[in-house]
């Protein structure tokens, strides 16, 4: 039996180049560590996913939605299905003069971000700098190893999935994320250390709103998300008697 667009399933897979088999995502700890790829502030274990969402390439969901719980598959995405063909338009020559202004130094290999477009040097020669905005994976027919571990009934279990793919702050502790749901809204307290994010107000805004978006178009019980934040007082709180403070007498008065 197909899995429906707007289930949620835990799945594990492995992302792979076709050409070289290198690994460039995986949900296996040891996989990831024996391509070298591994981060230490990952939990690796199998990913919720929204069948019907965005999470993933819109190929791969339609292949997953060809699968049932417990079918192991390996499936081929061309590269136009995939992270799109090589574009010669996203490749530019950067005078060094710029990098001299803000003081930085290139070498092969350096990612850098101009104008929000995420690139990576390739080569430096001279006067000038050839960088590639290209995604890393274009151009590039990827293969997936796909195992469909579960689905999931429990609303609290989907959206707490979604905050870990969408929200991405290592402070925060999906144990103590709090849910509450009234009527059609879910309310959702990220907790305390939530707030120590590392992130500008815009990126934390615009994950928060991938979450609520993703909660609201695949969950059928769900119209609204509201997000709290909550602070609290630890300190002490101070003595309201007065200590006590010996009485001290000149040397003649004793």
């Amino acid at each position: 039996m197909a899995i429906d667009d707007k289930a949620f399933i835990r799945l594990n897979y492995t992302g792979k180049v076709k050409e070289t088999g290198e690994v460039f995502d995986t949900t296996y700890q040891e996989v990831a560590e024996e391509a070298g790829i591994a981060n230490p502030e990952k939990d690796y274990h199998p990913m919720v996913l929204a069948v019907g969402s965005s999470q993933l390439l819109p190929k791969l969901h339609e292949e997953i939605q060809k699968l049932d719980v417990g079918d192991k598959q390996t499936v081929e995405i061309a590269s136009e299905d995939a992270f799109g063909k090589r574009d010669p338009s996203k490749i530019q020559l950067i005078p060094m003069k710029e990098f001299k202004k803000q003081n930085i130094k290139p070498f092969v290999g350096m990612p850098l971000s101009l104008e929000g477009n995420h690139g990576i040097v390739r080569t430096v020669d001279g006067g000038r700098v050839r960088v590639d905005f290209n995604h890393e994976l274009a151009g590039k027919d990827i293969v997936y190893d796909l195992e469909i571990v579960e689905t999931i009934e429990d609303n609290e279990e989907k959206i707490k999935g979604l905050i870990e793919v969408y929200y991405g702050n290592p402070n925060l502790n999906l144990d103590e994320v709090k849910i509450e749901f009234e009527d059609d809204i879910a309310k959702i307290n990220l907790g305390l250390l939530a707030g120590f994010d590392q992130r500008t107000a815009q990126e934390v805004t615009l994950s928060k709103f991938r979450v609520a978006r993703e909660t609201y178009e695949n969950i059928e019980e769900i119209e609204k998300v509201q997000f709290i934040d909550e602070f609290e007082d630890k300190a002490p709180e101070a003595e309201n008697e007065e200590e006590e403070i010996p009485e001290v007498l000149p040397e003649d008065e004793e």
